[in-house]
């Protein structure tokens, strides 16, 4: 299961560096590639918004 990003992302830019496979895309709110997330929750981790949740 991956992780994905809710519309409270403020494109803060803390998460990328967060995730070792480089499974988040920038923009006005950022996109995790499902196929490429390991679901470690380390970008949820980083999250100042609470933005990141595992995917349903």
């Amino acid at each position: 299961m991956a992780y994905t990003i809710t519309d409270a992302c403020i494109a803060c830019g803390v998460c990328l560096p967060e995730c070792p496979t480089e499974a988040i895309s920038e923009g006005d709110i950022y996109v995790i590639d499902a196929d490429v997330c390991i679901d470690c929750g380390a970008c949820a981790d980083a999250c100042p918004t609470g933005a990141i949740f595992p995917a349903e």
